[in-house]
């Protein structure tokens, strides 16, 4: 399996950024080696735009959004919605072994 980028794009107050921080170190505790594991504090507009932020929290496979939403037009420091829950560490296990 290839190298695989994780980046967890979160902001301070996010009231579920810690459950989606917690399933996905448990997701990739059986990848190691193969996971580039980071976190991005988004706690300005400006990181909102530069990053074209989803909403926290949001994690990103290899530079895609794990639910494939697309980059917003108007960035924002939001919350985000996940209309069926916050991803389960299976979820993030099953997507990272399709790459």
């Amino acid at each position: 399996m290839n190298k695989v980028d994780l980046i967890f794009q979160y902001f301070d107050g996010c009231p579920h950024a810690g459950t989606l921080r917690q399933n996905v170190k448990e997701a990739i505790s059986g990848f190691e080696g193969i996971i580039d594991y980071k976190e991005e504090l988004i706690d300005t507009q400006e990181l909102a735009i530069k990053n074209k932020f989803r909403g926290s929290p949001t994690l990103l496979i290899n530079g895609e959004d794990l639910e494939n939403m697309p980059s917003p037009e108007h960035p924002a420091l939001a919350c985000r919605y996940y209309p069926n829950g916050i991803p389960s560490k299976e979820k993030i296990i099953e997507r990272i072994k399709q790459l």
